[in-house]
């Protein structure tokens, strides 16, 4: 296996490559099934955003150079749900979904005020414990209704709820 953990740039590099490059990323929405495969619940985390605010997210970050975006998957999965999560990732993942995020939120809907970035979108059922870690605030598990409810809605920002309605939309769940 590649070693990606120095694969990274420097601060000052990443600001410079932000101004200049789509930076790729994955996002992830963590479920639990039942053993039918049906979504139950999605667990949406609470973290302090990009522009300082804080807001209910999806699991989300980089993909390093050199990196598989099963890896990058598993890699982000660990960093804010926990080493016992026990995502169930396919050998090879297919993307829901792709979006772009940029500085101008009128674009697509979709808003990073640091940058212009492509993210392949995931849904992940979980089976084993999850408990909020690194950047994580805190984790909840809500029914899909109550993700899309107008409260929960209020709470996502940058494009994470509509994120959330579409992955419900794709697995023809949303109410």
């Amino acid at each position: 296996m590649l070693d990606t953990r120095g694969a990274w740039l420097a601060e000052g590099d990443l600001e410079s490559a932000r101004e200049r490059l789509p930076i790729v990323y994955i996002d992830a929405v963590p479920v639990r099934t039942d053993e039918r495969g049906q979504i139950l619940e999605i667990g949406l985390l609470l973290r302090a955003m990009p522009d300082g605010s804080i807001s209910r997210a999806v699991v989300s970050g980089r993909i390093l150079y050199g990196e598989r975006v099963r890896d990058a998957l598993m890699r982000h999965l660990e960093k804010d749900l926990g080493t016992m999560a026990l995502p169930r990732v396919a050998p090879s993942p297919q993307p829901f979904t792709v979006v772009e995020y940029f500085p101008d939120a009128d674009v697509t809907g979709f808003h990073d005020p640091r940058q212009h970035a492509v993210s392949l979108a995931f849904i992940v059922p979980l089976e084993g414990d999850c408990s909020p870690s690194q950047d994580a605030l805190d984790l909840v598990w809500v029914t899909p209704e109550e993700a899309v409810s107008p409260v929960f809605q209020a709470e996502m920002s940058g494009g994470q709820g509509r994120l959330v309605r579409m992955a419900l939309a794709h697995c023809g769940l949303l109410p």
